[in-house]
């Protein structure tokens, strides 16, 4: 890909495809991570004498109708008071304002009012792509989705090129599937395998072991002929699950916590070998081996909590789970909304390498898939 770094913007006119989905609550922003996220590249342009448009989506609002309650507007004020400027939010395409007030940043409201982006919409793109000089794509946990901001307005720009979060990622998950140091140690969790069944198998053929946590071991756990009560289980993922674990490289747990409710009821734990009819695996017990897996690898991946780490009854495996990684030496990549709260939660996230901002844009690039965002600035750069 192009980077924003190669690229002459000063005093240029920057469109910057970003990720600012954040919750917003009474409009007040909730989390500012995905807001702090873009800063380097605001800064980097502000720098350079550039004037910013800055373009995301927030939420799932009607195509084509302005909705105040996903306004952009919480936004633009959070994202204000973090870099001390003002910025100016811009509800119209056509508006003689862009690149043309006092304000050096300009927001345009939510992407997602605009109809034809979901279906990603070539003259919406084309639009998109020629209100600067520059487009700018830095919207990582977008970047799955073929959308007219994150594919149409890309292949419509004279120059487009990615920023520095969507180099970043880039970077990062890509050590993590192409220039890894063994031993390389997978964890995933979660509530399905096929919500995972594709990283699982991909990770299957670089990976030493994969440490299975969730609704996920639940069903590795009975495809092994072992009974897990009324647990969480895709039955249509057994037979799937038991070639898998015949390949020797699934880890199952030996010990979990059970109840008889998700709110607590006759608390247990025990030996997967002991679980009665009536009980549910609600968490599970990072071993001695688990710890040793992880202590001695050179490659960690995190993706999915091992057990229903919201309920505090049933945190421990997770929390274990991340204070392990955080003191292990090795690389460690974690990514989706989950795990990131499970850090957040438990450790600081500078211990752990590189905690990724996309969910599944994430899960996408580490099934070995060609995310359409990255394809269009790759595309780019061969045609310059």
């Amino acid at each position: 890909m192009i980077n924003l770094s190669s690229e002459d913007i000063t005093s240029k006119n920057l469109v910057i495809r970003v990720d600012m989905n954040v919750p917003i609550k009474d409009g007040i922003v909730l989390d500012s991570t995905r807001i702090e996220a873009c800063i380097p590249t605001i800064m980097f342009a502000l720098n350079h004498g550039a004037r910013i448009l800055l373009i995301s989506h927030l939420g799932r609002p009607t195509e084509g109708s302005f909705d105040e309650k996903f306004s952009l507007k919480p936004v633009a004020e959070s994202l204000s008071k973090i870099i001390n400027m003002s910025c100016e939010v811009i509800d119209d395409l056509e508006s003689e304002h862009i690149f043309k007030s006092e304000s050096v940043i300009q927001v345009l409201e939510n992407i997602r009012f605009f109809k034809g982006e979901k279906e990603n919409c070539q003259d919406l793109g084309y639009k998109l792509a020629n209100l600067g000089d520059i487009y700018v794509f830095d919207a990582f946990g977008t970047a799955h989705r073929e959308q007219a901001s994150t594919h149409a307005a890309i292949e419509h720009a004279s120059i487009a090129c990615a920023g520095f979060l969507m180099e970043k990622e880039n970077k990062f998950l890509s050590q993590a599937l192409d220039s890894f140091k063994a031993p390389y140690i997978a964890i995933i969790g979660g509530a399905k395998v096929s919500s995972k069944l594709e990283l699982i198998k991909h990770i299957n053929s670089v990976a030493d072991h994969i440490i299975v946590g969730g609704g996920i071991a639940n069903t590795f756990l009975k495809a092994a002929g072992l009974d897990v009560g009324k647990s969480l289980v895709e039955d249509s993922m057994l037979d799937i699950a038991k070639e898998l674990i015949e390949e020797g490289k699934i880890v199952l747990p030996r010990n979990v916590t059970t109840s008889k409710s998700f709110e607590g009821k006759d608390i247990k734990e025990k030996s997967v070998n002991e679980i009665t009819e009536d009980e549910m695996i609600l968490d599970l017990s990072i071993e001695e081996k688990t710890f040793s897996l992880i202590n001695d690898a050179k490659t960690i991946l995190w993706n999915g909590p091992v057990g229903v780490f919201e309920n505090d009854l049933f945190a421990e495996g997770t929390r274990c789970l991340s204070k392990a990684i955080s003191k292990s030496k090795a690389f460690s990549l974690a990514g989706g909304g989950e795990t990131l709260s499970a850090i957040n939660k438990y450790i600081n996230p500078d211990d752990v390498s590189y905690c990724s901002t996309g969910g599944g844009a994430f899960l996408e690039f580490m099934e070995g898939k060609t995310l359409p965002s990255i394809k269009a600035l790759n595309l780019k750069e061969i045609r310059s």
